[in-house]
């Protein structure tokens, strides 16, 4: 199989090379309808910023993920594999369109910690995510929310 793997990290750069600006935008994605919006949104504040972009794909395991089938767990690594490549595109097409710097990073684990840990080793001055669309995290708390307690950065929560 060539390229790295769904359950590998990776970190790629596309758009302008120029001097990092101070300021950075990070916004985690996950290929849903509302990580999109948020997405474009944080592509926007950037430009309008100055600041550079990291984009954030996490990919998280199924609950139970040990005691389901290898097909499974096989079936779902393909997905995460087949998502981050269209992500890639989608985030490199418009990192040069719009000529901003991106950086996409790509890790696996818990969404809520990835995004922290990643934007506290970034420094960035703000977190853009899309909002929950899933009905239990009304009683658990989406990753949103935990972004929001967690009180680093200013957490914008795009509908």
């Amino acid at each position: 199989m060539g390229g790295p793997g769904a359950f590998e990290s990776t970190v790629e750069r596309f758009g302008p090379r120029r001097d990092i600006p101070a300021r950075a935008i990070l916004a985690g994605v996950d290929g849903t309808d509302t990580a999109m919006r948020a997405a474009a949104f944080a592509f926007g504040m950037a430009r309008r910023q100055g600041s550079r972009l990291i984009v954030v794909f996490v990919a998280c395991p199924a609950p139970l993920a040990p005691l389901r089938p290898a097909v499974a767990t096989v079936l779902e690594h393909d997905t995460a594999t087949h998502l981050y490549a269209e992500l890639r595109d989608q985030m490199r097409s418009a990192a040069e369109e719009l000529r901003i710097a991106v950086t996409l990073v790509k890790t696996y684990g818990d969404p809520y910690t990835a995004l922290r840990d990643t934007a506290d080793r970034c420094q960035a001055d703000t977190v853009v995510v899309g909002a929950s669309q899933k009905a239990g995290h009304r009683f658990a708390g989406s990753v949103a929310t935990k972004l929001i307690r967690a009180g680093h950065w200013p957490v914008l929560v795009v509908p």
